[in-house]
């Protein structure tokens, strides 16, 4: 092996960049953020992005945890409660936790007054929408999103700094916690909901600890401050995530430097 090419910006990870071309591991280019920004959206979603351009700037909190995270009918009513109560508006990509994910992806429910709180949708309805498969690139483009509540894929973080969205950690299982502990704890680039996470979804509902909905809506509060740190400090890396991909940038050079290392070695 002469290299390693990786999905992320020396901006963002500078420590761990450093290492790699230092030690005896072959070079690592930082080529990143590489993002698919172009999604088609049918008729539903489109009536969902129609809604969000009638909601002020950052003012909708966006829950989405990728095509394998589904959440069990307890879990789902922590969430629906710390919802209700916060006052925010939302958007929620909600299905149902599999038995067996690795051999059957989650699905949605198939009726949503029977797994959410009496009244939940009547009282909401003004200000929330409870969706299945979402659009993500398409709603985090959106200036109405104010926060994110993400199970931590790396693609679903880049694209968040991509766009300026701050995040709510939410990891769920494979390599999502060592995420989440780097954007909370390192980065300071997402808000912590638990400072712990025991269990993982690939295991199971019934090996996944309950996230309760005080804590849920703590963090929803935290996330859509207007003024907090984690705000801040996002709309900065977004703008170092776009600056990487210019013609001077870090991420442009990286991958002119990968393909310069590339014909020396074809020329050896």
């Amino acid at each position: 092996m002469k290299g390693i090419l990786v999905n992320t910006v020396t901006e963002l990870e500078p420590y761990v960049l450093e290492y790699t071309n230092t030690s005896i591991t072959p070079p690592t280019y930082s080529v990143g953020p590489l993002l698919h920004l172009e999604h088609q959206v049918d008729e539903t979603q489109e009536e969902i992005l129609r809604w969000l351009d009638e909601k002020p700037a950052r003012s909708v909190v966006f829950l989405c945890f990728g095509r394998m995270g589904g959440f069990g009918e307890e879990q789902v009513q922590e969430i629906a409660v710390a919802l209700d109560r916060c006052g925010h508006s939302f958007i929620w990509s909600l299905r149902r936790s599999s038995p067996n994910i690795l051999n059957e992806h989650p699905e949605e429910f198939k009726n949503l007054e029977e797994v959410l709180p009496r009244g939940f949708l009547e009282r909401t309805q003004e200000r929330g929408k409870v969706i299945g498969w979402a659009p993500q690139v398409a709603i985090l483009a959106s200036p109405a999103i104010g926060g994110f509540f993400t199970h931590c894929g790396w693609n679903s973080l880049l694209e968040s700094l991509w766009f300026g969205v701050p995040t709510a950690a939410w990891p769920l299982y494979a390599e999502q916690k060592f995420n989440a502990f780097e954007m909370v704890e390192e980065l300071g680039l997402a808000v912590e909901i638990k400072r712990y996470w025991r269990g993982d979804h690939l295991g199971g509902v019934a090996a996944v600890e309950l996230v309760k909905a005080e804590e849920i809506e703590r963090a929803v509060r935290c996330l859509m401050e207007q003024d907090c740190d984690v705000r801040k400090r996002v709309k900065e890396m977004s703008k170092k995530c776009h600056a990487a991909l210019m013609g001077d940038g870090s991420s442009r050079i990286a991958l002119q430097r990968f393909i310069q290392d590339v014909a020396k070695n074809m020329a050896l």
